[in-house]
C-alpha cells in the first residue's frame, strides 16, 4: 500500500487553463490552441480543459467536443478534459463526448449545489467512470460545490474503481491529504488544486498541481515542484515565497477566478477575451492588479498588453 510519488501519470504541473473567448463571446478554439502551446512552453505537462478555470458551465456540449477535438490533435501532452457536471447522466454523455474526442483522461468535479449523500457521490463517480476507459480524476473543491468527497470514500472508489485514479484536492486540508496519502491504494495520486498549498501538499506526498497561476508563472511553479522532487526543499521554499503575492491575487471575493486569470493572460498579449455572465469582465482595478503582480515576476507586458495582442 501507499500513494504513488514523484510526478504524477499526467505530470507535475497541469494548467487547469482558461477558455478564450472572441469579442463577441463566442469560442474561439484557434486562440485555445495558441494558448496551450504558450503553457507548455512555460513548464506545463499538461492541460486540463473546460474545468472551473475553464467555465465549464457556460460551455454547450458541442463547444466541449470542438474544445477538446482540437487541443487533443494538436497537443502532444497529456489533455484532461472537465467533463462533470451536477446531473450524473449529463456527467456520463460529457464522459463519453470527451473520449470520443480523443482526450487523455478527464477530471470529474463534485456535484455542485445538489449537495448529495457520500453514497450519492459514489454513485455519481462511479457512473462517470463507467462511461470511459480512460484515467478519471475526482476533484474535491467544497468552497464551490458545497460537498466534500469523505475520506471512506475517496478510498472506496480508489480500491474498487480501476480507472478512477486520483484526485484534484482543493480542500484547503493538508492533514486530510496526509491521511489521504497514507491510507490510499498503490498508484492513487493526489494533484493540488490549489496553488497557495502546493507546496505544503507535495510535502505530504502529493505528485503535483492543476495549477492556474501557471497561465503566468508556469517556469516558477515546474520549478518548485522540480526542486522538491530532488530534495531541495529550501529552492522549492524560495519559489513558493516568490509566488505569494501570485496566490493572492488569483482568486478574492471581489474578483473570484477565473476573473484574474484572464486579466493576467490579457495582460501578457495572450488572446483570451473575457469571462462569459455571470463572471463578466473584470475591469480596469482588476488589469492594475495584474500588471503589478506580473512586473513583480519579472514578466515582459506588451505595449497592447491590456487587451490581448500576438501569443509570444
Amino acid at each position: 500500500m501507499g500513494i504513488a510519488q514523484g510526478p504524477g501519470r499526467f505530470g507535475a504541473v497541469l494548467t487547469a487553463m482558461v477558455t478564450p473567448f472572441d469579442r463577441s463571446g463566442a469560442l474561439d478554439v484557434d486562440a485555445a490552441v495558441a494558448l496551450a502551446k504558450y503553457l507548455v512552453s512555460r513548464g506545463s505537462d499538461g492541460v486540463v480543459a473546460a474545468g472551473t478555470t475553464g467555465e465549464s458551465p457556460v460551455l454547450s456540449d458541442d463547444e466541449l467536443v470542438e474544445l477538446w477535438r482540437a487541443l487533443s490533435e494538436a497537443l502532444t501532452v497529456p489533455v484532461v478534459a472537465g467533463t462533470g457536471t451536477n446531473d450524473t447522466r449529463h456527467t456520463v454523455e460529457r464522459t463519453e463526448l470527451a473520449t470520443a474526442a480523443g482526450v487523455d483522461g478527464v477530471l470529474v468535479v463534485t456535484p455542485y449545489y445538489n449537495r448529495p449523500s457520500q453514497a450519492g457521490l459514489t454513485a455519481h463517480f462511479t457512473a462517470a467512470a463507467s462511461a470511459t476507459g480512460l484515467p478519471v480524476l475526482l476533484y474535491d473543491v467544497p468552497v464551490r460545490t458545497g460537498r466534500r468527497i469523505g475520506l471512506d470514500t475517496l478510498l472506496e472508489l480508489g480500491r474498487d474503481v480501476p480507472n478512477i485514479v486520483g484526485v484534484k484536492d482543493a480542500t484547503a486540508d493538508v492533514a486530510g491529504a496526509a491521511r489521504l496519502v497514507a491510507s490510499a491504494p498503490a498508484g492513487f495520486e493526489v494533484y493540488s488544486g490549489d496553488d497557495s498549498l502546493t507546496l505544503a501538499l507535495l510535502a505530504v506526498g502529493a505528485v503535483g498541481a492543476i495549477s492556474v497561476e501557471s497561465h503566468w508563472a508556469g517556469e516558477e511553479v515546474s520549478q518548485m515542484t522540480a526542486a522538491f522532487a530532488k530534495g531541495d526543499v529550501e529552492g522549492a521554499q524560495a519559489l513558493n515565497a516568490a509566488l505569494l503575492e501570485s496566490h493572492r491575487f488569483q482568486g478574492s471575493e471581489a474578483y473570484p477566478n477565473p476573473l484574474p486569470a484572464k486579466a493576467a493572460c490579457r495582460m501578457l498579449g495572450l488572446q483570451v477575451g473575457e469571462c462569459r455572465p455571470p463572471m463578466g469582465p473584470g475591469g480596469p482595478e482588476l488589469d492594475e492588479l495584474a500588471r503589478q503582480v506580473l512586473t513583480r515576476l519579472g514578466r515582459s507586458i506588451p505595449a497592447d498588453g491590456a487587451v490581448g495582442g500576438p501569443v509570444g
